[in-house]
């Protein structure tokens, strides 16, 4: 009898594990484009940091990764099951944030007399072109930026991956989300650490000897701030599409209309989406740009002279 209860138990925890590894294949596909914006983000934040830096600074934003997976994993399971409306409302605040984001640095790039300086990035490369400063206490800002935002983008992740685990019990939406969230921290911030040391990579290849090997060095090398660059306007532009995606999927009227609209374009229908996605997500986020603009000139121009 105890004999056939232990296979009984191993062959229950055989079946768990099969549906958890089917489960956890369906979310990991359903979440494969907020994964792209993720890596492209993460790549974006690491931007502007020192060579010798560089790893030390994406280390220290996946452990802060894996503690905004340790709050939200439990989190989300406990909310979708005592308030689900609660979830939504928490990503269109995140979708907010992303879009402002977003458009406070295209804003910064095309029109950088319409906002304030950004003080933060100004100290930032005048520590970079000094040898004197200790880096780490402005790294220190920018890594709880990136730590922000992926914790918008994690709790995206998350969600999805709840919805593909809808008619599974709690134990399997539990060990489910657990593998996600490990797996995609691992992953996403083992190919950021690989993407910004790329032109470290070559540089040591061209001084190999070998001719292949040395053009192999150049290539990377060369290619290395242009990946950069691309990362950047990627992560800029996945401000966009994430952040719109969450507002637009939150507000009813706006869902069916860009439906509608995409409807219309056939084969592109999923292009269209995007592409609407982001064009709103956009709007939104340079209006709050602009109402905090405002909110900040009046507050500057009604504090009491110093002199």
């Amino acid at each position: 009898m105890a004999g056939a209860s232990l296979l009984t138990l191993l062959d229950d925890i055989s079946v768990i594990l099969d549906d958890v590894s089917v489960m956890t294949k369906v979310a990991a596909k359903k979440t494969a484009g907020v994964l792209g914006d993720d890596l492209a983000l993460n790549a974006e934040q690491v931007t502007g940091v020192k060579a010798n830096r560089e790893l030390p600074v994406v280390w220290a934003v996946a452990k802060g990764s894996f503690i905004n997976k340790l709050i939200l994993v439990p989190a989300a399971i406990l909310i979708s099951a005592i308030y689900p409306p609660l979830i939504t409302f928490l990503l269109m605040c995140g979708g907010l944030f992303l879009v402002y984001e977003g458009a406070e640095k295209v804003i910064h790039r095309f029109w950088p007399h319409a906002i304030p300086d950004d003080e933060e990035q100004n100290a930032r490369r005048q520590a970079n072109a000094d040898e004197t400063v200790d880096l780490v206490a402005f790294e220190k800002e920018k890594i709880k930026g990136a730590v922000r935002t992926d914790f918008i983008l994690s709790a995206e992740i998350i969600v999805i991956a709840l919805g593909a685990t809808a008619t599974a019990t709690l134990l399997q939406r539990s060990l489910v989300l657990s593998i996600l969230a490990i797996g995609i921290t691992v992953g996403i911030y083992g190919l950021v650490a690989g993407i910004v040391k790329i032109d470290d990579v070559g540089l040591h290849m061209m001084e190999k000897d070998g001719k292949f090997t040395q053009k192999v060095g150049k290539v990377l090398f060369a290619a290395a701030p242009k990946l950069m660059k691309f990362l950047s306007i990627a992560g800029t532009l996945a401000m966009f599409l994430v952040g719109g995606g969450i507002l637009v999927h939150g507000i009813n009227f706006l869902h069916h209309e860009v439906e509608d609209i995409a409807h219309l374009t056939g084969i592109f229908e999923s292009f269209t989406t995007a592409l609407l996605n982001g064009v709103i997500g956009f709007i939104i986020g340079a209006a709050i740009v602009a109402l905090l603009t405002v909110i900040n000139k009046i507050r500057n121009k009604d504090a009491p002279s110093a002199h």
